[in-house]
């Protein structure tokens, strides 16, 4: 809250010991734990306890944007499997701000690649239906599916497969919000979020085996 009413260098740099016991080491501690307990679902996860790695870092790139604050008003954490690249990877993402938090699994956005490849294994029929099961349970639990951008059947692909909606995605996430900071209160955080992404698992789990 403070840095969204102070957003400028001056009060930041005079403020860094309050971000560093404040945000960076709860945030590297929770890294940590929470890597453990990752590594029992998916031993390839990456926990990597530092800024740029799975700490996001808080300074904006302001280059290309007409919000020139210099700083991210929100936290964020990202697991990744380690078979891909950080960013093309299906993970874990936690996602901190003033007046909510939010829990992620899966891949934001593809690669040109990746898109490729995901587009044709849900042209399968035997590939998507799984697919299928996994989101109507998720949904069912009370998770949104996000990714669908497109609104029409990519070129070169058949729009009568089993479930063709699958190809209007440009990636394929489960997310959870919610303004209850009293749920991951009093040192919580770490199990709660854990059991969330444990419900989310089933789609990391489908994105791993068919994509990478």
């Amino acid at each position: 809250n403070k840095l969204s009413k102070n957003n400028n260098r001056e009060w930041f740099e005079a403020n860094r010991d309050s971000y560093n016991s404040d945000f960076l080491e709860p945030a590297v501690q929770f890294v940590v734990e929470m890597g453990d307990m990752l590594q029992d679902i998916d031993p390839d996860i990456v926990a990597i306890p530092k800024v740029d790695k799975s700490i996001f870092r808080l300074h904006r790139d302001v280059r290309f944007s007409k919000d020139k604050t210099p700083y991210k008003t929100n936290a964020g954490l990202y697991f990744w499997n380690g078979k891909m690249k950080k960013m093309d990877a299906s993970g874990f993402y936690f996602h901190l701000e003033p007046k909510h938090f939010g829990v992620g699994l899966g891949i934001y956005m593809f690669s040109p690649q990746l898109l490729k490849k995901y587009r044709d294994v849900v042209s399968d029929s035997s590939s998507v239906k799984e697919l299928h099961q996994v989101v109507r349970s998720l949904e069912k639990k009370g998770y949104t599916i996000g990714g669908k951008k497109y609104k029409k059947t990519p070129k070169g692909y058949d729009p009568n497969t089993l479930y063709p909606g699958y190809l209007l995605y440009e990636g394929i996430y489960a997310w959870f919000e919610s303004s209850n900071f009293k749920v991951i209160s009093g040192g919580k955080a770490v199990d709660i979020i854990y059991k969330i992404f444990k419900e989310m698992l089933p789609l990391h789990k489908w994105l791993v085996k068919n994509l990478f």
